[in-house]
């Protein structure tokens, strides 16, 4: 998952970055609302972390332009403007929750994990699909109820693909649920990825759709699924 963090605070900011990333996430760090503003309308997100007290544009100026242009990408404030008046104004103007700093990092990654549930149309916490099953709050990996030892961009492959099952990602579309601006981006990195994830998880997983990309059918196969070859414990490329 893609994350845009907007905070002016350069204490603030390294620490939640650093911290997101350790959760996995690709993040985008901005620190002003003019730098926030121009990524949200140039690149995808599954989440925006929005500090309000931002120079050059106020972040409430930043929600509302994403809300003008009917973008539904999850928004989450952060801010220290404790006021009930302000919560109720940044939530009415398009906010989907709120959490006031200094806030703890785990209610914070909670609070992510949950918009990102509520986007992808699921009220459990955990993805079942067949005989896999993801938990996104430990990042663990089951496959009949055995865990499996996945890298975090393998993680990040194969959650966006069974979020969302019969839809057809392309490999940019993959890529960019892994990577930040800062990363570098390998030309075959999603095809190492989803081999690997075939080897450890079973060949019949993820379809390579000719010219379009990668998908999950929409429901899991009657028949057990391949088995993982015995090789499969390798990470397929790592981090």
């Amino acid at each position: 998952m893609r994350l845009l963090l907007v905070e002016d605070d350069m204490m603030i900011g390294e620490s939640v970055l650093d911290a997101l990333r350790g959760e996995g996430y690709a993040v985008d760090w901005v620190r002003d609302g003019v730098m926030a503003d121009s990524a949200l309308r140039t690149e995808q997100y599954d989440l925006v972390l929005l500090d309000l007290g931002l120079p050059k544009m106020d972040g409430l100026a930043v929600l509302k332009a994403l809300r003008a242009r009917r973008e539904a990408t999850p928004v989450l404030i952060a801010t220290a403007r404790d006021a009930v008046s302000a919560r109720i104004e940044g939530l009415d103007a398009g906010a989907d929750d709120y959490v006031l700093k200094p806030y703890d990092l785990d209610e914070l990654f909670a609070r992510i994990r949950a918009l990102l549930r509520r986007a992808a149309g699921r009220a459990e916490p955990v993805f079942s699909y067949g005989r896999i099953s993801l938990n996104p709050a430990t990042h663990e990996a089951l496959l009949s109820g055995e865990p499996v030892a996945l890298s975090q961009r393998e993680w990040a492959v194969l959650e966006a693909l069974i979020a969302r099952p019969g839809m057809i990602l392309s490999r940019a579309q993959l890529e960019e649920k892994l990577y930040s601006w800062k990363d570098e981006i390998s030309s075959n990195a999603v095809e190492v990825y989803v081999h690997s994830l075939r080897k450890k998880l079973g060949a019949e997983l993820i379809r390579n759709i000719r010219g379009m990309g990668y998908m999950i059918a929409r429901e899991p196969a009657a028949a057990s699924p391949a088995m993982p070859t015995k090789d499969g414990g390798g990470d397929g490329g790592g981090e």
